[in-house]
């Protein structure tokens, strides 16, 4: 007769160790994961009926909606100009949608009607706000004209007319009603040779410049403080012969008269 260690007969033996921790002692899940289902036709109906609800809200808000016009226009960047100037010359369409106002019209009604303007940048600032970002022309030379000055930027665009030079902007004269130049280059090319000389000067030399004369393409002359007299030739090799010119201005203090029109060739006249 067995004892009580005898391993009963027909009991099968449990296996050794602890529970697998991934499932209960005796039961073992398996996870599957099923394929992902489209919406159905009620859930594509649900889904269209909300976008396009949301959609129509959205094109309500900026355009019907008091929520998102004009209501405030300003402007920044003035230096003659003043602020008041450049909101009533932009004409901005108060009340309307800010949405839909046209910029780049915007931009260009100012640049017509305020030629001082030379670029500017209109902004939507949300909700309420156009902005005028303005960058001026400034005065490179003047021209007298009729008692009144006629300011010429660095493009040799003439911009403003004013009553008294703007200090420290010299003369352009422009004596080429009889010169061959004028039928072959044109009246605005020759003034911006006569600005692109005054441009290459050095600082120097510039803060002495009293008036630039445009006889023609090949003979544009400068006239300096105490009379002082500078042929330039035409206006190629400009920086060249702002060098020689420094150099000469130097050396011959004395002279009167400077000529830089071959730059390889300089001269100086007159004590």
């Amino acid at each position: 007769m067995a004892g009580p260690t005898t391993a009963r007969r027909g009991e099968k033996k449990s296996p050794s160790g602890p529970p697998s921790a991934e499932a209960p002692a005796g039961r073992r899940f398996r996870w599957v994961r099923g394929p992902l289902r489209a919406p159905g036709l009620r859930g594509l109906i649900i889904i269209t009926v909300l976008a396009v609800l949301l959609g129509g809200f959205g094109v309500w808000a900026l355009y019907g909606s008091n929520w998102l016009r004009v209501e405030r226009v300003q402007a920044t960047g003035t230096d003659v100009l003043t602020p008041h100037e450049v909101v009533s010359a932009a004409h901005a369409p108060l009340h309307a949608p800010l949405v839909s106002v046209d910029t780049d019209a915007l931009a260009r009604r100012l640049k017509s009607r305020l030629s001082r303007i030379k670029t500017v940048d209109v902004e939507r600032s949300w909700p309420h706000t156009i902005g005028l970002k303005v960058t001026e022309r400034t005065p490179e030379l003047v021209m007298r004209e009729g008692g009144k000055f006629v300011e010429v930027d660095v493009e040799g665009v003439r911009f403003a007319t004013v009553a008294a030079a703007p200090k420290g902007i010299s003369l352009l004269e422009m004596a080429v009603s009889d010169s061959p130049s004028l039928r072959r280059f044109g009246i605005e090319r020759l003034r911006r040779a006569g600005v692109e000389v005054s441009r290459d000067l050095p600082a120097a030399v510039h803060k002495d410049l009293r008036a630039v004369r445009v006889r023609s393409y090949d003979s544009i002359t400068l006239e300096l403080a105490d009379g002082r007299t500078v042929a330039w030739g035409s206006r190629e090799q400009g920086a060249e012969k702002a060098k020689v010119l420094t150099a000469l201005l130097k050396a011959a203090r004395d002279a009167r008269h400077f000529d830089v029109s071959v730059p390889s060739a300089p001269a100086t006249s007159g004590s």
